[in-house]
């Protein structure tokens, strides 16, 4: 009898919450913002030659319905795999060197330890496959600031990871060249390598070139320096090289080639260098351009990240660092160094003025102990 009577209200109970958890999907917590972006960022998404100066900035934010949701900021990346990483290509992150330790226990690398589990990927920075390769998804990896793709080889079915492009998606394919031109593509050029048509066919994003075959001008990532190595440059989020020069030789009929066994490359940090000609790069941006806008909110979730606090010289003990130690806080009338001692301010230099690298043509700016002015950096 009292089952019978609570039926109708049961039913009526379910229609209700229904209903209001189609209205609670539609108030979300989390909303989108735009900001202004640099005339760096701005000109390596829109191109060379572009002449774009702003490009908004959509970061996600949310609603403060507890501290650390107050100032988290994180990039739109929607378009991320949800599920577990592809686990042939993948090892446990374990050991004491987690927490900052080289192979003999000593610490080498200071405020790291604790964090979130994590499986290493295995990261393919060489790309000597060559051939057409679907790219299967679009991952987060927690080993690295940008995004990696997940990549299917067609003729072999083998799987790699790589990292990824800004703008790739799931479903696009890419090449890699570094292994010389395919005989399909000499054969509709009529056997004959013409650059413009070559780099109209070859250099498009995400795909693998040798340097001697991407066109001037061109922004790409993941520069090698080696001819047989793997890529060493540009690998975090946003970062982008641009080809500046190459040695090359006008032939009568205007053709040009490579004579040389260097292409110049100038980094984002100024540094204008030599690579050879046979290094591989890779054409595009590495991805998640707004990596360095995020905000992570609260500190919790910097420990997450397997970074620990960062304790200052003033306020430890006298044994642990030479600001330590004294009554009150005394620095104990000594210029601010290191826990080792060395100058950490005014530009003090350490580096040995023979060890020159001989594969830089201009260095980098130097700010030598001084502000550099944002208008003229």
């Amino acid at each position: 009898m009292l089952r019978s009577q609570f039926r109708p209200l049961a039913t009526g109970v379910s229609s209700f919450c229904q209903t209001t958890l189609r209205l609670g999907a539609l108030r979300s917590y989390a909303t989108q913002i735009q900001r202004s972006l640099d005339s760096d960022a701005s000109t390596a998404l829109s191109g060379a030659g572009s002449q774009a100066d702003y490009e908004p900035v959509k970061m996600r934010t949310y609603k403060p319905r507890t501290p650390g949701l107050r100032h988290l900021k994180r990039p739109i990346n929607d378009h991320l795999w949800k599920g577990r990483p592809y686990l042939p290509l993948t090892f446990p992150k374990k050991g004491h060197g987690k927490g900052g330790r080289n192979n003999h226990g000593v610490i080498t690398v200071r405020h790291r330890g604790g964090g979130h589990k994590r499986r290493i990927r295995t990261v393919d920075f060489e790309r000597w496959a060559p051939g057409p390769h679907l790219v299967e998804r679009i991952e987060y990896d927690p080993g690295r600031s940008a995004h990696i793709a997940l990549l299917t080889r067609k003729a072999t079915g083998k799987k790699s990871y790589i990292v990824a492009a800004e703008g790739m998606r799931a479903g696009d394919v890419v090449h890699s060249y570094r292994q010389g031109i395919p005989k399909d593509l000499l054969d509709s050029m009529g056997g004959v390598i013409d650059p413009g048509v070559l780099a109209s066919k070859t250099a498009w994003r995400g795909n693998c070139l040798p340097m001697h075959m991407i066109p001037v001008g061109t922004n790409v990532f993941n520069v090698g320096s080696q001819a047989k190595g793997g890529a060493v440059f540009c690998r975090s989020a946003g970062t982008y090289a641009t080809v500046i020069s190459k040695e090359e030789e006008t032939r009568e009929d205007g053709s040009k080639v490579v004579t040389g066994r260097f292409v110049v490359v100038r980094l984002q940090s100024g540094e204008i260098r030599r690579v050879s000609k046979d290094a591989c790069a890779t054409i595009g941006v590495a991805s998640n351009v707004m990596h360095h806008y995020r905000q992570l909110g609260k500190a919790g979730r910097k420990r997450w990240l397997g970074i620990r606090p960062t304790v200052r010289g003033l306020a430890m003990n006298s044994f642990e660092h030479p600001h330590g130690g004294g009554r009150g806080k005394s620095k104990g009338n000594r210029i601010p160094t290191s826990p080792w001692g060395t100058p950490s301010k005014g530009g003090f230099k350490t580096r040995r003025k023979s060890n020159i690298n001989k594969w830089v043509v201009t260095p980098r700016v130097r700010n030598m102990g001084k502000r550099r002015d944002k208008k003229t950096a």
